[in-house]
């Protein structure tokens, strides 16, 4: 009898419960929620947390399913080529996040990681064009990358989930080893300098 661990099919099915729990748009929530619970310290914690879960995550995820539904297409959006408009659907709520934030006056640190998000949406965008990227390891590489300049060396800690999704999707045959190292190594450094240039 196999072990559960090298079983093929239960191998495919963490992959996938891994993949689904780590979506882009769903981990966004956990980082924005973690970022303004510790940088407010509650005040005013509510109210720049939904701020921010509807520009960083509802309206970019809605705008996702919509596009998904209209076109027929995986909830992946494997074809590389049908992502560049919930892309930058998604890069114009970042935009108009970071306009709202600063103007409700968040403190400095939230507005720089929600303007990362816009930033990021464009690089990939770009990478698009040309090359079907990991959109999933660059969604944890980046905030790895933020809370790192944030909260030091426990921001590292998110290296696990990033190890974890970047297997999943090799596994699970949505992109090759490189299209994975490639989207987190690029996503971390780019939004390290990003909070190195705006916070100093």
């Amino acid at each position: 009898m196999k072990l559960a661990a090298y079983n093929p099919k239960v191998k495919q099915g963490i992959a996938q419960v891994i993949s689904n729990l780590l979506q882009p748009q769903i981990f966004t929530m956990y980082v924005f929620i973690i970022v303004t619970y510790f940088i407010t310290g509650g005040n005013n914690f509510f109210i720049l947390t939904l701020l921010c879960l509807l520009f960083a995550a509802f309206l970019p995820l809605m705008a996702a399913l919509k596009w998904i539904k209209s076109k027929n297409l995986d909830y992946d959006i494997s074809d590389k080529d049908e992502r560049t408009f919930p892309l930058l659907f998604g890069a114009i709520s970042y935009l108009l996040g970071v306009i709202i934030l600063f103007i409700a006056g968040a403190p400095a640190v939230i507005t720089v990681l929600m303007f990362c998000y816009f930033s990021n949406a464009l690089l990939i965008i770009l990478i698009t064009f040309f090359w079907k990227i990991s959109l999933h390891s660059m969604s944890i590489a980046g905030p790895s990358a933020a809370m790192t300049y944030i909260f030091g060396y426990p921001g590292l800690l998110l290296a696990f989930p990033l190890i974890m999704v970047m297997w999943s999707r090799v596994h699970l045959n949505k992109h090759t080893l490189a299209q994975v190292i490639v989207g987190a190594v690029t996503s971390f450094i780019f939004t390290w300098l990003q909070f190195k240039i705006l916070l100093g």
